[in-house]
């Protein structure tokens, strides 16, 4: 049973453990947004929270045994660290595919580590079997009361930070991050609006939500490897059912070009999972106009590997790169006419191939690929509507 007691009580246990992180305005991004950046938190997401708490209260018996959790890998960190802060064995099972980086901080920080194949879920049942057979304590990442409580501190600093806050936008995975932080704001100002949102991959709170039953949704994937969840809790579906007021959902491309805004914005670096709230206000699915809203930026354990490809897909959708195929004659003369009408409307060629034996090429004509740096989507379509006056026509 969760209460407000307890969120208070994980508040205080956690001071000198977890940072009470930034919540700043962010005007380039979007009106009356606000950045609460728990991917400056200690480990580099929140989970640090839930998992300090939880651990803290295992009885003599159980920190004897030790602790076992499943985690993609931000909850892995936070319960690794706190095991080690409090003296206690900690085991986690960690999807095999699981981000490089998160899994070496989660050894370096003192964990043994078991990679399971699969997703999150698999990583799951094998954290349960291992629970069973070796007396191990299980830390879950979302469905537990303690965790949840941990969680809600984020709640409770935001409303100390910024009383006036008309909405919080918060990511959703399992379900325990935005339980704890609903019901600590509906509990001390119920008129605040507290929403979700979910990667559209994989959107099982949001068809619960929808359906008002638990609902397992396909495997998928998605660049939001920290909300990765196929199945919520029975416990955090009850309190989002009780406590969120809308629950929305974000595309993979949408969410690469909130990591951009966040780095070219706020210079800060999100992961998948943190970047998603940023993601539904930049795209219409959370109306800022008129109300104080503050995102949860909930992690930025992103990979560097997948960095630069993330950069390019977050480009691309805000049109700040482009692709286009044009055909033109293959006469001489025809490709320098074409690149000054594009060099006229301001853009800059990135890189630029030819090919006369392209299938979608008429006899007499070749296709000209461009990619182009663009200022934005607006950009885009003055510089194809420059190109049609011209008698250009494009290819897929």
């Amino acid at each position: 049973m969760l209460t407000l007691e307890m969120i208070w009580d994980a508040q205080n246990a956690l001071r000198g453990v977890a940072q009470r992180t930034p919540l700043e305005p962010a005007p380039r991004i979007g009106k009356n947004l606000y950045i609460k950046a728990e991917n400056l938190q200690l480990t580099g997401a929140f989970k640090l929270r839930g998992a300090y708490n939880k651990i803290r209260c295992l009885s003599p018996e159980e920190a004897a045994k030790g602790v076992i959790a499943c985690s993609a890998g931000n909850h892995a960190q936070g319960i690794a660290l706190s095991a080690a802060k409090l003296g206690i064995r900690s085991i986690i099972c960690m999807p095999a595919g699981a981000p490089i980086s998160k899994v070496e901080a989660t050894k370096g920080y003192g964990a043994e580590v078991v990679l399971v194949p699969g997703v999150y879920d698999d990583a799951a049942q094998e954290a349960a079997r291992l629970a069973q057979e070796q007396g191990y304590t299980f830390a879950h990442p979302f469905n537990d009361p303690l965790v949840i409580a941990g969680q809600g501190s984020i709640g409770l600093e935001i409303l100390e930070q910024l009383p006036q806050v008309d909405q919080v936008v918060v990511p959703i995975g399992g379900g325990g991050l935005i339980s704890g932080i609903a019901f600590a704001i509906k509990s001390l100002k119920p008129s605040c609006r507290v929403i979700g949102v979910q990667a559209a991959a994989v959107a099982s709170m949001y068809e619960s939500w929808t359906a008002g039953e638990l609902v397992t949704v396909k495997d998928s994937d998605t660049i939001a490897d920290g909300i990765h969840v196929l199945t919520p809790g029975d416990l955090t579906f009850e309190l989002c059912r009780q406590y969120v007021d809308e629950i929305v959902t974000v595309t993979e491309d949408e969410i690469c070009a909130a990591i951009l805004a966040l780095m070219e914005g706020q210079k800060t670096v999100a992961e998948g999972a943190g970047a998603t709230t940023v993601a539904a206000c930049m795209f219409g699915k959370v109306d800022t106009a008129e109300k104080k809203t503050a995102c949860v930026v909930s992690g930025g354990n992103v990979d560097v590997t997948t960095l630069s490809r993330v950069i390019t897909k977050g480009l691309v959708k805000s049109g700040r790169l482009a692709d286009i195929s044009a055909k033109v004659a293959d006469k001489p003369g025809s490709l320098l006419r074409l690149l000054q009408v594009v060099s006229e409307t301001g853009a800059n060629i990135v890189s630029i191939s030819h090919d006369r034996d392209d299938e979608q090429a008429d006899v007499d004509d070749c296709i000209v690929y461009l990619s182009l740096e663009t200022r934005d989507i607006t950009h885009v379509r003055q510089i194809k509507q420059a190109l049609r006056s011209k008698g250009y026509s494009f290819v897929n």
